[in-house]
């Protein structure tokens, strides 16, 4: 069988354990914090059984739980063929991990990234084997989202992208395949656009969150509105992107309101704090739009 690291047991990296564990890895899931293990289980645990019940899984949740061991110290990653790391979207944060990570995975290993932003061949080079370095941009909550970037680095290798797009498929997702490594990729840049528009209408007081999403819905097709994406996935995450795509020039993507950095520190991180660009019961469920 083989063994998957998944290093931050944040939203994203529970996610990827988890699909990872459903289709039949061994799942290493690593973080400093042991309540954001735990945290990360419990939530894996409800989430298998949901998808159980109303059968969308053949084997039992307990059976898929058991694939993943939680550990606070990265050599986990040391046995494993796969070493993804989702952490912040912090660039010297990612790089100083990615050292970690070279000298402890064997030297067949492959190191993915899921940054969303940050040009993989930065990354790589923060290591002595940049050809086995590739991103893996997951979409959340990874177990819904059936689409996967798979982005070639300058340096990463023919064979080890080809792997990667075998290695999604057999996750059950979807890859894109993305050629040319540049700043948000192909999927983030094309939301990014739309989301800069989207937040500076509603900065400028033209229109509610509530009615970009109906009409992003209703008129575009899309299944879920930019800012129920956004309160989704997490606002502090949003200002991370925006400050890393800023960061390599990206301005053209980037809201300069202020008003997702102005949210943040508010504590009005989104759904996981029970307000965002919406306000949320205690149970997650969406009342309305927030007030600006």
């Amino acid at each position: 069988m083989e063994r998957v690291t998944v290093v931050g047991a944040g939203f994203m990296g529970s996610g990827i354990a988890q699909v990872c564990a459903q289709s039949g890895f061994a799942v290493s899931l690593v973080d400093l914090d042991q309540k954001a293990l735990d945290r990360a289980l419990e939530q894996i645990r409800w989430s298998v059984g949901k998808l159980f019940d109303k059968g969308w899984l053949k084997q039992s949740p307990d059976r898929i739980v058991d694939r993943i061991s939680l550990s606070q110290k990265i050599v986990a990653a040391a046995e494993s063929q796969w070493v993804i790391e989702a952490v912040p979207e912090i660039e010297e944060l990612k790089k100083t991990l990615f050292q970690e990570m070279d000298r402890l995975v064997a030297p067949e290993a492959v190191l993915a990234t899921n940054t969303s932003s940050i040009p993989i061949t930065r990354l790589a080079k923060a290591t002595a084997r940049p050809e086995r370095v590739v991103g893996l941009h997951f979409f959340g909550p990874v177990p819904f989202m059936g689409l996967v970037e798979v982005v070639k680095g300058e340096m990463t290798r023919d064979d080890i992208f080809e792997r990667s797009i075998t290695f999604v498929n057999a996750l059950g997702k979807t890859p894109v395949r993305v050629r040319q490594d540049i700043p948000g990729f192909v999927m983030n840049r094309i939301f990014s656009a739309a989301f800069k528009e989207a937040v500076d209408l509603v900065a400028r007081g033209i229109v509610t969150p509530e009615d970009v999403d109906a009409g992003m819905r209703l008129g575009y097709g899309w299944n879920v509105g930019p800012f129920e994406i956004a309160d989704n996935a997490g606002l502090d995450t949003f200002a991370l992107v925006g400050k890393s795509m800023l960061a390599l020039g990206e301005k053209g993507l980037v809201s300069q309101s202020g008003l997702v950095e102005r949210m943040v520190k508010e504590g009005r991180t989104g759904r996981k704090a029970g307000e965002g660009f919406y306000r949320y019961d205690k149970n997650g469920k969406r009342l309305r739009s927030s007030q600006f």
